[in-house]
């Protein structure tokens, strides 16, 4: 019997989990994923490795190894998540060769301190795929407007990027911008398109976190109306820019060359109001070619019960619109929402890894005392 995530696949989404950690690899669990429930992908992020390394024994051995070589936090750090990540990246390598390095990506994230530092972000880029050495891994880097210039240098070198931490329409047309100038310089010398991938991560529900408390500051009950309908609808939008972008001329030139479009990725959606459907983030944005990413929490909810019916997103884009202009009109300012997500997402990351480099220095002087 057809299980829901495996209409989901068949309906052209690409399932990834939001989540790695060393006892997924050594039990198993991470395989088990591929098979029962689809699973094609994960993505990481600082927070995923502040909760990954913090909360077990999993990694007590090479914290100790590492104290002993006189490893400091930010050595320990690099060389624990590359290490997670090019495991992952061998979990995955039959998805990625089965469709052609589509699927079957592992991503990991630059250091987020260097989010506003274009050089820094490209040098630790290339040092990131340099030490995973897989085909199928990504490097994660943040959408600010410094961050867009690392992502075309870093395209340019033919490493593969999820850029992520995308609120707006408007940076993600930039982000697209970002992916083609990078093609284009990779044509100009010479590297292989076909063996570049990207996914640009459109976070989903902290939109609706942000604007349904500012619905219910306004307390009418046309705000009432308009609650958790933004993210939905903002991510639907950001469809019709990915569908818009790659059917230009510029693009026909690059996909004859081999280039692959980069694909909408659906990042944030575990629904954080329990009033809400907990597939909503799923079942309401399925398309033709996009990934999804999900913490594990929405991969059960989705497996168990989603509703999956096809495209939901085609056909949207005017009732999307709608929403997001009956918001402006009560006084919701769109790109004050964007602007103050895109700020806290970011403090977040940067919290939680200046977290883990505080745990994991604390390991390191333990180990180092226990000799």
């Amino acid at each position: 019997m057809s299980t829901p995530t495996a209409e989901l696949s068949n309906a052209g989404v690409s399932i990834w989990l939001d989540d790695l950690s060393r006892k997924r690899l050594n039990t198993g669990n991470l395989q088990e994923l591929i098979a029962e429930k689809n699973v094609v992908g994960v993505t990481t992020n600082p927070s995923i490795f502040q909760a990954a390394i913090t909360g077990g024994q999993d990694y007590a051995a090479q914290i100790k190894e590492l104290a002993a070589a006189g490893a400091d936090a930010e050595k320990a750090v690099f060389e624990i998540t590359t290490s997670d990540v090019a495991d992952a990246c061998d979990v995955f390598a039959e998805v990625a060769k089965a469709t052609d390095g589509v699927d079957g990506r592992v991503s990991i994230e630059v250091d987020p301190r260097k989010a506003w530092d274009t050089e820094g972000t490209i040098a630790e880029a290339k040092e990131l795929h340099a030490k995973v050495g897989k085909d199928n891994v990504h490097i994660k880097i943040p959408a600010t407007q410094e961050g867009l210039e690392a992502i075309t240098a870093t395209i340019a070198e033919g490493i593969s990027v999820n850029v992520t931490l995308i609120f707006s329409l408007e940076r993600y047309r930039a982000v697209i911008n970002a992916y083609l100038n990078g093609l284009e310089q990779a044509k100009a010398k010479g590297l292989d398109l076909s063996k570049i991938h990207s996914v640009a991560s459109f976070f989903v529900s902290r939109v609706d976190t942000e604007i349904d408390k500012r619905l219910n500051t306004l307390g009418t009950d046309e705000a009432a109306a308009l609650k958790g309908k933004a993210g939905v609808a903002n991510a639907r939008l950001a469809y019709q820019v990915f569908e818009e972008l790659f059917s230009t001329e510029r693009w026909n030139v690059l996909a004859a060359a081999g280039a692959r479009p980069q694909r909408p990725l659906w990042a944030s959606t575990g629904v954080k109001d329990p009033a809400y459907p907990d597939t909503l983030y799923v079942t309401g944005l399925v398309a033709q070619g996009v990934v999804n990413t999900m913490p594990e929490k929405t991969l059960d909810a989705v497996f168990d019960h989603g509703d999956v019916t096809g495209d939901t997103i085609t056909g949207t884009f005017a009732e999307s619109n709608e929403v997001l202009d009956a918001l402006e009109k009560i006084g919701i300012s769109y790109n004050d929402v964007v602007a103050k997500l895109e700020t806290e997402g970011l403090d977040k990351f940067v919290a939680s890894w200046k977290e883990l480099l505080a745990d994991v220095q604390a390991a390191l002087d333990t180990a180092s005392k226990e000799g």
